[in-house]
């Protein structure tokens, strides 16, 4: 049997527990909070005055807190790609033989998470006066149009790799963003990060769940392709962002590097990637290679120069450039 048709057979296995995941990973339409619920009622006579209050918060926030808050909406925004992206993988289709497929539901119903965030970080920038909204809006738009390709194919154990990587990396970045908001006061931007955090950590413990399982099932291929997404190295959607100046992509890489050396130990220590037994003499140099990767990519890491200045977003609005 060739490696795509068992990599079908695993998907339509894990099918069949999917309404499971959703029980376990996902929250009700009813019971989960919305945009509204964070932001100033504009139903409410005294919208005006929380308005006010609102922009009076946001203008004591630093510049780089600004571009690291834009560029964690504009990612978010660029959702209807990921949704695109993943609904072409192996194993998922709009429909079934039986009606609806089960992995299109869970990308369907972990669609509509992830679509809050964008709708109210978005609402926020505008509320705050602090954003040039336009430039925001080109720069999201040009995320869309020119699509994203993580370089996974339509394998899912590939894609599964990368969602989970994805997932945790997003989690780190909006609550870094929420402990910021709340070292400078800004209660509401703080709730609001620490929730859509919350959203994505429970995303990501659902796909690495999957991965999890397909190791049980099928631990060399999976193996393999853990390996493959490291080695190539994972390519978020912000560093495809038109309107990143080259110094600022820079200036941000070793910050980054760290955190992506984190996100994989800490892959390593969920699949538990030392323990794996049953392996192909192929699939057990890949699991050799995943082991040592954190410690060679921290040396690499702690080798990279930052430089001193960068150049500026056109997202922020001047007045808070100093």
């Amino acid at each position: 049997m060739s490696i795509q048709n068992v990599r079908l057979e695993v998907m339509q296995f894990l099918e069949k527990k999917v309404d499971h995941f959703m029980e376990e990973f996902l929250i009700p339409v009813e019971k989960i909070w919305q945009p509204t619920d964070l932001l100033p009622d504009s139903s409410k006579e005294n919208f005006l005055e929380e308005v006010k209050e609102l922009r009076e918060i946001a203008k004591d926030l630093p510049y780089d807190f600004w571009v690291v808050l834009v560029g964690d909406t504009i990612t978010e925004e660029a959702l209807p790609t990921y949704e695109t992206w993943l609904m072409d993988v192996e194993g998922v289709s709009q429909k079934g033989e039986n009606g609806d497929n089960g992995w299109a539901k869970w990308l369907r119903q972990w669609t509509g998470e992830e679509n809050r965030h964008g709708d109210v970080l978005n609402k926020y920038l505008y509320l705050s006066g602090r954003v040039n909204m336009r430039e925001v809006e080109i720069t999201t738009q040009h995320l869309i149009n020119d699509g994203f390709d993580p370089g996974t194919d339509r394998d899912p154990y590939k894609n599964f790799v990368f969602t989970s990587f994805q997932e945790l990396a997003t989690y780190v970045s909006h609550n870094r963003v929420a402990q910021m908001a709340k070292k400078f006061g800004d209660k509401k931007l703080h709730k609001m990060c620490n929730l859509i955090a919350g959203d994505e950590m429970r995303h990501h413990l659902a796909y690495s769940e999957f991965v999890k399982r397909i190791f049980e099932i099928d631990p060399s291929e999976m193996m393999l392709s853990f390996q493959y997404m490291m080695k190539k190295k994972i390519t978020m959607p912000a560093h495809l962002i038109r309107e990143s100046g080259e110094s600022i992509g820079t200036a941000f890489e070793k910050y980054t590097a760290m955190d992506y050396v984190d996100i994989l130990q800490k892959l390593n220590e969920k699949w538990e990637i030392d323990k794996i037994c049953n392996l192909t003499d192929e699939a057990e140099k890949a699991r050799d290679y995943l082991m040592k990767l954190p410690a060679r990519m921290t040396k690499i890491s702690e080798r990279l120069v930052v430089p001193a200045e960068g150049e500026l977003f056109k997202w922020v609005q001047p007045a808070l450039v100093k």
